[in-house]
This record gives structure tokens, sequence and C-alpha cells, in this order.
């Protein structure tokens, strides 16, 4: 089965470029809205780095969703496209100053604070403006995901967060400075994450934290635990969104907040990514000694995740329905890891079929590069080739 696209207004378009179903979209943010709504202390941010087309912020933020950024471009991004200070959350392992002062100036919700030397810089900087920042400590829980070694990032070897050994002795840090206030914790095991016993896991790992502080009558305002729930990237068609209910009934049920208590998410590819292809035009149909090539006009610069992280994603010959075929489907890129996929089978090819690589919502067109001096995918959205 194909996902069902406007072929026809793809063919008056420069390939290769990225379409976003916003249908989609919106479905997939009610649908968050709602299995978060039963819950009266949840509160879901958009983790940009995902995607930051504006059309698709846009969308987002008229959902109500907060936003995380890791970047001060980011921050820039979103207050664009209307996200309100207050909803803004900053991470990230290496924060510029003039990146802090940005989001000090837009009196941002808080900063997820990942050293205590960046501690002591936001402390500097807000004394500079007479302001005080609220922090929240990210926290490496040590906890394992079930994913690519690449997008873990809870575990004690990774770059990210605070040991856990250290996390009162910060948090009294904290509270003798003058120009922060500690107002939660933060935790982020990793990305594409399919197996709920990793977000339980996660669960069992704060609710012994939290006993650690409480014993030493430190309270917390806010528990933060990031996103990193994954797709279906084998079936867009037949999932299209994520088991929202599963993940946030997950952590209703293993997570022991306490009164007053925020539980914060960042969801970013769970939101995005299914809705988005990258849509590219067949340049050859190459038949070598032991296999037959699809070469594309798009290449690892407009879709790295194939090359960076072996990513699947499903391709559709939109063009064709012929018999299916092997193929070896690949870029134009002078790099051998220019490949998207091999021995796929595809309705029989031909030169100007158009193609649309699915799933590539999340970590697509975000992560789009000039090498080569390629020109960078443009973003079209269903709304705008009705």
């Amino acid at each position: 089965m194909k996902g069902n696209f406007p072929t026809e207004k793809f063919k008056e378009i420069e390939t290769p470029f990225y379409y976003y179903d916003t249908d989609l979209l919106r479905t997939t943010l009610h649908t968050i809205n709602s299995e978060a709504g039963k819950h009266d202390n949840f509160v879901v941010h958009y983790a940009v780095k995902a995607n930051a087309n504006p059309k698709l912020l846009g969308i987002i933020r008229e959902a109500g969703l907060g936003a995380d950024c890791v970047s001060g471009g980011e921050i820039t991004a979103v207050c664009k496209a209307g996200f309100p200070g207050n909803s803004i959350v900053f991470a990230g392992v290496g924060k510029a100053d003039w990146e802090i002062n940005l989001a000090l100036d837009k009196d941002i919700f808080c900063f997820n604070v990942e050293s205590t030397a960046e501690l002591e810089v936001i402390n500097e900087l807000a004394g500079k403006k007479g302001k005080k920042a609220r922090v929240a400590f990210r926290i490496n829980p040590n906890v394992g995901a079930h994913t690519h070694a690449n997008i873990t990032t809870g575990l004690a070897e990774n770059k990210f967060g605070i040991a856990m050994r250290d996390m009162e002795k910060v948090i009294e840090e904290a509270q003798n400075m003058e120009h922060v206030t500690f107002v939660g914790l933060h935790f982020h095991i990793g990305s594409q994450i399919l197996d709920m016993g990793d977000f339980e896991a996660l669960c069992n790992r704060i609710n012994d934290l939290q006993d650690q502080l409480e014993r030493q009558h430190i309270q917390v305002e806010n528990i933060n635990v990031g996103g990193g729930l994954g797709i279906d990237y084998q079936h867009p068609n037949r999932v299209p969104m994520p088991d929202f209910k599963a993940y946030f009934d997950t952590y209703a049920k293993h997570l022991r907040l306490r009164p007053g208590q925020k539980l914060h998410f960042e969801l970013g590819r769970a939101v995005v990514a299914q809705c988005g292809s990258l849509i590219a035009k067949t340049l050859y149909i190459k038949q070598g000694e032991v296999k037959k090539f699809a070469i594309l006009d798009a290449g690892m610069t407009d879709l790295i995740r194939p090359a960076l992280y072996q990513a699947y994603h499903k391709i559709e010959n939109l063009s064709s329905d012929g018999p299916m075929e092997t193929y070896d489907v690949v870029g134009p890129i002078c790099e051998s890891s220019d490949v998207f996929a091999k021995h796929v089978e595809l309705n029989e090819s031909h030169r100007g079929d158009l193609m649309a690589l699915r799933s590539a919502g999340a970590y697509g067109e975000i992560m789009a590069s000039g090498y080569n001096c390629r020109h960078l995918p443009q973003g079209y959205t269903s709304d705008e080739l009705k």
C-alpha cells in the first residue's frame, strides 16, 4: 500500500523537496493533547530539533504545545512562530553566552542545566541583567534504551547530564546562588524508543531519586522526562502515529509524582516524523554487474539518516504500478555512503519517476546540508498544494 500524495502537483515542483501532510500532523497533535490531557499535571513541549520548518512550527504552536530548544537559533525560530517565552525550555550541553542571554531576555520557562560550570555562567549572566533564571538539572540516570547507540543519551558514558552522585550537591549550590531558582529535574534516555519498559525503568529511577531528595527535605516542582518515543518506520501507512496512550499511561502508572508536581515531556520525532516525506526524481536506472541501481536527485545531503544511523525509510515509486523489481536506491553525492537502501522492492522504475522516502518529517529537512555545493531542499505542506 502506498501513501496518498498529490502526485500531479508534485510534477510542478523542483525536486528534491520535503512534503508535509498537515492533516496528519493536526490529527497527531489532537491525539497528543487528548491523551496527555487526561492527566491534569502533564505538559507537552515540542522538541524543535526534529524539524524547525516555520509552517509546521505555526501549526504546533496553534495546538498549544510548548517548545524544547537546544540552541539560540531554535529559540529565535519558536519566538518568531509565536511560542510564548514561558512555554520554552532550553537544553544542551554547550550553551554559549549569547544563547543564554537571549533566553534570559525572552524570559523562558527554564534552562535544563547540564553541568556546574554552566550553572555558574547562567547565574553570572542573569546577575548582570538583574534577573533570576529558572533552572532544572539534567540528571544522567544511567538507564539504557533499546535503540541505536548514536541516539542513546542516558548512560553514564554519554556526554549528557549531571551524574546522580552529584545531584544533591549541585542543587545545594543552586539554592545558594542569588540569580538562579531551582525548579526541577530533567531526564532524557534516548530516541526512537518503542519498548515501554525503557520508560518504566526511567520512572523507577526517578522514584528512587525523589525519595533520596525528600530525605534531604528537597522539594521538586517539575519533573521533565524528555521524549524518545519512536515511530513505525516500516509501516507509515498502517501505523501513521505512535501509541501515545501507552506512552502517557506508562508514566501515569509508574511515576510517583508528588502533590502539585508537573510532569513535562519533550516529544519531537513522534510529532512530525510520519507527516513528512522526501520527494525525489529518478535520474537514472543503472544496470550493474550484479544489481540494479535507482539513482535519485536526492542524496545524503537531503536525508542523512540512512548514512549516519543506517536508518530505514520506506521508499515508494509514486509514478509506477509496474511489476516489482529489486533496486539499490542511491543518491548523486560523491560518497560511497550515499545510499538510501539496498535490495529494495519497488515497482518497475524509470528515469523521471517520482520517489517518496517516507517517515522523513523528523531529522530530515532540519539536518540537510550544502555538501557538494548542493541547494537545500524546500519544504511544502499539503495546505499549500490543495
